[in-house]
């Protein structure tokens, strides 16, 4: 993240690999940035972002709202726990996990691809995150 702080205001850059969003309210600089990346890179403006990331922005007239709701149902779909039971908590109240109970994983891999979902989810949604550390 790259922030630039102008009297007029300010314009941040998200970058992550080769996804780039710019947003801010000193739109010169916004626009500024913008043309000194195209001189350099090859790059595509796709004005205002809905998606980015796992995550989905909208806007409203009380301003913006990020949430990750196709990102659940695409986990929920790609696990195949569309007819999973909805629980309150996911884990029972004082429950003692062992990792030398029970039988190992026939796919241990899909297990951890679930749980690393998992976890990027917590931050939209916090308050899995004791339930998802104990699961990891």
């Amino acid at each position: 993240m790259f922030i630039r702080t102008t009297k007029v205001g300010i314009c941040i850059v998200l970058l992550y690999v080769d996804d780039i969003i710019i947003f801010g309210d000193d739109f010169t600089s916004i626009k500024d940035v913008k043309l000194r990346l195209q001189e350099k890179f090859q790059m595509e403006d796709l004005l205002e972002a809905s998606y980015f990331l796992g995550f989905e922005i909208t806007r409203s007239k009380h301003g913006f709202y990020i949430h990750q709701h196709k990102y659940i149902v695409d986990l929920v779909s790609n696990t195949r726990l569309n007819d999973a039971k909805v629980v309150v908590t996911l884990l029972e109240l004082n429950v003692k996990l062992s990792a030398h109970v029970g039988n190992d994983l026939p796919k241990p891999t899909m297990y951890h691809k679930l749980v690393g979902s998992l976890i990027y989810l917590t931050m939209i949604r916090p308050v899995i995150a004791y339930d998802i550390h104990v699961v990891s």
